[in-house]
């Protein structure tokens, strides 16, 4: 009952949170009713004991990542630079390679530190009007924005600023570029079966028929004014910054500061390794 209790509140939590409803006020909700399902606890002791104290550590190891990468993603959005960078793979690769274009658009905004919802909202216009264009079925373009999202540069590429690479660093003592051979070849895995497997699936439609669909028009230009806009090399130099700071604190910076004073009480006797993650995004 109690793993019943885990799926359902996971399954709630990301309905009606798609819904419009604020996790804020689903979080705690849904605890207590995983609480429920695993019987025998006490309700009340179990959310101001375990749940809210799990909760508070893990926003006081976290939070300047959340922060920073939400204003990251935030300022290359308004100034237009990742719908600029977006824009450049599309009209360079053309609408022959629609796919791999958006693809790889997507890739190189998450590895720069933008947040992949900015990316999701950046790409998908442009991704759209390329996809009618090429005749591709619109059904494809969300796997391709995951794709080039959610995989390969949260999960793979060394020096990653996701959360999903930084997590896991003071529990397995490593750096942002760690295991850098395998990440890089289980990245260029993801990218190109992946891209392999969505142009299968796009020559299968083409082969039965099937092009872009009845689905209007959409003008890439419509939310933002292309004057406004910076140039490519422009909009690239953040994206650029982030893995450059990234690398240069992780391998000159950090390791040449004298962090003995961690060890004191004041400090929570640490040690860099525990610390270190609160900087990834911070440098």
């Amino acid at each position: 009952m109690g793993l019943i209790g885990i799926f359902l509140s996971l399954a709630l939590l990301m309905y009606l949170a798609y819904r419009g409803i604020n996790v804020l006020i689903l979080a705690p909700l849904l605890a207590l009713l995983a609480t429920v399902f695993a019987g025998g606890l006490p309700i009340l002791a179990t959310y101001t004991q375990v749940f809210m104290p799990a909760l508070g550590d893990y926003l006081v190891k976290f939070f300047p990542l959340f922060l920073l990468g939400a204003i990251f993603g935030k300022l290359m959005a308004d100034s237009g630079s990742a719908r600029t960078i977006a824009e450049w793979f599309t009209n360079t690769m053309g609408a022959r390679h629609a796919i791999a274009a958006v693809v790889f658009a997507c890739g190189v905004l998450t590895y720069g530190g933008v947040s992949l919802f900015v990316v999701a909202f950046a790409v998908y216009p442009i991704g759209n009007e390329l996809f009618r264009r090429s005749h591709t079925p619109k059904r494809l373009l969300p796997a391709a924005l995951a794709l080039g999202s959610f995989t390969f540069t949260m999960t793979a590429f060394p020096g990653t600023p996701a959360i999903q690479n930084a997590i896991p660093m003071p529990y397995f003592n490593t750096t942002p570029f760690a295991a850098p051979v395998f990440g890089t070849l289980a990245g260029l895995g993801m990218l190109v079966f992946g891209t392999l497997w969505l142009n299968r699936r796009r020559a299968r439609a083409a082969a039965a028929g099937e092009g872009y669909g009845s689905h209007g028009a959409t003008d890439a230009d419509a939310q933002e004014e292309r004057a406004s806009r910076p140039s490519m090399w422009l909009a690239m130099v953040p994206v650029l910054a982030v893995i450059a700071l990234n690398a240069l604190f992780t391998y000159l910076v950090i390791p040449w500061m004298d962090t003995s004073y961690l060890a004191q009480e004041d400090y929570g006797s640490a040690e860099i390794g525990a610390a270190s993650v609160n900087r990834l995004r911070g440098n």
